[in-house]
């Protein structure tokens, strides 16, 4: 199933369970100070959950553009490296605000992951917050979850609270337990379960993340009730998109295989492995729909983020043999691939190119003087 496909179904799917699909918010989240691009699919409903803004549904599901590569969520170093790090990627998304709660969410999610999605369900772990019951319950009871795939995972980052079942946005605002779905990736790969010694490895892989939003932490780390607990849901589409198309590595899925060939193709190179090419698959997402978004190339804030993106891109693109402005000739192949998803991009098609040509141009000039030197 090709990666539209599984975005459409998705959103089909919670549809179909009385969600108000909603596009996608800017990457630039214009009225939250506290964040330098939006990382999260609830970022746009932040102050649904802290119940300073009502909307006419309860319940919605997204698409949403995400971007970790400055902040407190910086992915920039690894990306090319590694399976699964990347500067762009795009959330799945279901949320109830004040609506449904940890039986409807977890019950959802299996339905969609064995019964649309059609996963083996032995394939399936998951993890629960050490001290929530109800939802190991709901797993283990309702699901019929086997035990010995259910993880309690406790406080296990040296703080109260701080523990890989209990998500923060951030240093404030909403925040709660969560229950996390894993799917095994076969004996063939290094790694153990969630909660091993060998956790980090590869084969087994985080797909889903139930978050039970229950508190607002203040400034003063103080954790206070929500008016109303809610639901908040990630699935990151490059990840499930790996299962769904029986590969391990994410950049081996459709959308990044058809930029990967673009990029070999605008830097005459023959290694479709090289992790340069996963670079620049990879970095022309965030540098085009950062651009769509408003942002332009600069030396401070979001500006100087969007430049290093474009400059790591350049270098890479010139350990290919580059050796003139070749990055914004991946913006039309980048259209092809999410310009019906996310008309934004298509619509500024022509803008991100003379931004993206101008930055290189640029840039190219002063790598030429310093190989000179």
């Amino acid at each position: 199933m090709k990666s539209a496909e599984i975005r459409q179904q998705f959103l089909d799917f919670f549809a179909s369970k009385g969600h108000q699909i909603v596009a996608s918010s800017s990457l630039v989240p214009h009225d939250d100070p506290t964040l330098l691009f939006t990382n999260a699919g609830m970022n746009q409903f932040k102050d649904v959950f802290l119940g300073f803004d009502k909307r006419p549904y309860t319940r919605a599901t997204t698409s949403q553009k995400c971007v970790r590569a400055g902040g407190k969520h910086n992915d920039l170093e690894n990306v090319g490296y590694t399976a699964r790090h990347h500067t762009f990627f795009e959330m799945l998304g279901n949320f109830s605000f004040g609506d449904y709660f940890k039986r409807d969410a977890i019950r959802y999610a299996w339905e969609l992951l064995t019964e649309v999605y059609k996963l083996p369900a032995d394939k399936l772990w998951v993890t629960v917050y050490a001290e929530d019951d109800e939802a190991y319950d709901i797993w283990a009871g309702d699901i019929g979850v086997p035990k010995d795939r259910i993880v309690r995972i406790g406080d296990n980052k040296g703080a109260r609270y701080a523990s890989d079942n209990f998500w923060m946005m951030g240093d404030t605002g909403p925040c709660g337990p969560c229950s996390e779905i894993f799917y095994d990736h076969g004996e063939g790969i290094w790694g153990g379960p969630p909660g091993s010694a060998e956790q980090d490895g590869d084969r087994y892989i985080e797909i889903w993340n139930n978050v039970f939003m229950q508190f607002n932490r203040d400034e003063a780390g103080v954790m206070h009730p929500l008016p109303k607990p809610s639901v908040d849901t990630g699935m990151g589409l490059e990840r499930i998109a790996a299962v769904m198309q029986h590969v391990h590595s994410n950049y081996e899925i459709d959308l990044f295989q058809n930029l990967i060939k673009a990029a070999a193709r605008e830097t005459k190179s023959n290694d479709l492995a090289s992790p340069s090419l996963k670079v620049l698959a990879d970095h022309i997402r965030a540098c085009a729909f950062l651009i769509a978004d408003g942002v332009i190339p600069g030396n401070e804030g979001r500006g100087y983020v969007l430049r290093r993106i474009i400059r790591r891109a350049i270098r890479h693109g010139y350990k290919l043999g580059a050796r003139a402005a070749f990055f914004h000739k991946l913006v039309p192949d980048l259209v092809a691939e999410m310009g019906v998803a996310y008309p934004e991009l298509a619509s500024g098609e022509r803008r991100v190119m003379d931004i993206l040509r101008q930055e290189e141009e640029r840039f190219f000039q002063t790598i030429d003087r310093g190989m000179a030197r």
